[in-house]
């Protein structure tokens, strides 16, 4: 934050003023919506939307990030403590501050080891299925509230099946908060957005309405709730007023042993969806952000959501847009927002007492549907079947499986199709383009070869898993071709070798050789061959050469056959 106060002037001021207004009147609904996904009472959403943004504005590295509760780690918190307590209840609740703790604790020790980086370990199919299905039960675990429904919590079908059998029996009040709780979202997210905009409406003024969505829902909702006066319409009832004291009396390690699995998912899901949100904003205005800091900013964030008495926080990808494009310059916007909703906390929650949990219901609804990425599956069905087969598997599994237990298997899924991939490199036997020194793919290009000679590139490092593979192929090639007198092994997309490779080479070569065969290497690249000559490896390849390039070791090997 200091380097970016170097240059901080009224405009900024003015700018990140605007924005942390528009982002306390999403945060207030949209926070109290997530903590009641998490299972938690709804002022502990408010609750995780102060000292948290206070730790991250002081130490983040991204200028918008809005920092908060989010859909998919509410819904993780839910899956992970459900079995331990019921939900809202003080044991839920001492778990979930725990778990937060956990998340920061976690996100600290990788900040201490540098692993700002393990983000691209994280494939998008994995990312892209678990958010999708994500999504899909958080979006079925609303209806109920949606409709006025008595839903027992369990897994995705027996929810699917309890929702589909009590259907008949919505309660027609509660389904009416919720449609126009919904029309509501949708009139002030396009059609009202568009007309203010047409008419030349101040942009302050059309930004706050434009995103003031939930705001407005949940205004909408209280005056249809009174109106309607109904006893059977569900509502937030009395949230307590006044800022929750800072305490660590909560600390309690037996549940450690429970919960380290789940925070160490909570707190690489939400890592990862926070940095590639920031990034994303980053790029907008030709900045970088720092992932190791991003990991001490983070880390602190949780470890405030756990002292001030709530569950794990992140960076939200709606807020952040939010911020971002309401004109936030600086994380004083996020200081800003903390303010409102502690003012908020403070003074005028007895507003929101008749807030019924149908208008919570449908902004977690419109907020996460379009986390269900189908042009994601549609993409990488065409371009790669892998990365297909992992998304989907990883989206039957998070459904079917659970949250955890999803993501883990999705993950050694791409692990293991990775594997796969190194394991059987693609070769090319190759060939000379006309009468250039280029040599390209037999199967793509028209180039001549040798008929004593075989030239092949392997488009992969050589390591212990795929050098097996590669000295299968050449030797079953050779087997149907047995006039070929010289192997020539292109290396230019060769970037190491490692000694169990080397070995298999140096055996392949001595093999060859005693079949009357020589193998000869081209274009290995300089950091090999510096590895190579270190152990004079062309001193043990029998009959063969390395040469420079494969143009000359195809010239100097022609006149020989």
């Amino acid at each position: 934050m200091v380097r970016w106060l170097q240059h901080y002037d009224s405009s900024s001021l003015f700018n990140d003023l605007m924005a942390g207004i528009v982002v306390a009147i999403l945060i207030i609904p949209q926070g109290m919506a997530y903590a009641l996904l998490a299972g938690m009472p709804a002022e502990y959403g408010l609750y995780a939307s102060m000292l948290p943004l206070f730790c991250y504005a002081l130490l983040g590295s991204s200028r918008s990030l809005a920092v908060g509760p989010v859909a998919i780690a509410s819904l993780m918190v839910t899956s992970a403590l459900s079995e331990f307590a019921a939900p809202g209840s003080a044991a839920y609740i001492q778990a979930a501050i725990n778990l937060a703790l956990l998340v920061g604790l976690f996100l600290f020790l990788m900040h201490l080891l540098k692993l700002g980086s393990i983000v691209n370990f994280m494939s998008h199919s994995v990312i892209s299925g678990f958010t999708s299905a994500a999504a899909v039960i958080i979006a079925l675990s609303q209806l109920k509230h949606l409709l006025g429904l008595e839903i027992e919590r369990g897994d995705f079908l027996a929810s699917l099946t309890q929702t589909a059998n009590t259907l008949p029996n919505s309660d027609a009040d509660t389904l009416l908060v919720g449609i126009s709780s919904i029309m509501v979202l949708l009139i002030t997210k396009k059609p009202l957005c568009c007309l203010l905009k047409r008419a030349a409406a101040p942009s302050w003024l059309a930004e706050a309405v434009c995103k003031g969505g939930p705001m407005f829902a949940i205004i909408a909702g209280m005056v249809l709730v009174t109106w309607l006066d109904s006893a059977s319409v569900a509502i937030v009832g009395e949230i307590p007023s006044g800022i929750p004291a800072l305490s660590l009396n909560f600390i309690n390690p037996t549940l450690w042993q429970d919960l380290w699995m789940p925070a160490l998912l909570i707190a690489l899901i939400g890592y990862v969806e926070s940095v590639s949100v920031g990034t994303a904003l980053a790029s907008k205005r030709r900045e970088r952000i720092d992932p190791n800091r991003e990991l001490l900013a983070l880390g602190a964030a949780n470890i405030g959501a756990a002292v001030s008495g709530t569950f794990p926080v992140a960076g939200g990808f709606g807020r952040s847009m939010v911020n971002f494009s309401a004109g936030a310059q600086t994380t004083i916007a996020s200081l800003i927002t903390a303010v409102l909703v502690a003012l908020v906390v403070a003074f005028f929650t007895p507003l929101l007492t008749n807030l019924p949990t149908a208008t919570l219901a449908a902004i977690i609804l419109l907020a996460v549907l379009p986390l269900i990425d189908i042009s994601s599956l549609r993409q990488a069905w065409r371009y790669n079947k892998g990365d297909a087969l992992t998304l989907v598997a990883t989206f039957i599994a998070v459904l079917l499986l659970g949250v955890e237990l999803g993501i883990v298997l999705g993950i050694a899924l791409s692990i293991a199709i990775l594997l796969k991939r190194t394991s059987q490199p693609h070769i090319a036997i190759i060939g000379r383009v006309g009468a250039s020194e280029h040599f390209r793919n037999i199967e793509r290009h028209d180039v001549s070869t040798h008929p004593d000679i075989l030239i092949l590139r392997v488009d992969e490092s050589l390591f212990f898993a795929n050098t097996r593979y590669v000295e299968q192929f050449i030797l079953a090639h050779i087997a149907q071709h047995p006039n070929i007198r010289h192997t020539l092994i292109n290396c230019a997309a060769v970037n190491d070798i490692d000694a169990s490779a080397l070995e298999t080479l140096e055996n392949l070569s001595h093999q060859l050789h005693s079949e009357g065969i020589c193998l000869h290497f081209s274009e290995i690249k300089g950091p090999v061959m510096d590895r190579l000559e270190r152990v004079k490896f062309a001193d043990h390849l029998a009959c063969g050469e390395i040469f420079f390039t494969t143009d000359e070791g195809v010239r100097q090997l022609e006149t020989q056959c």
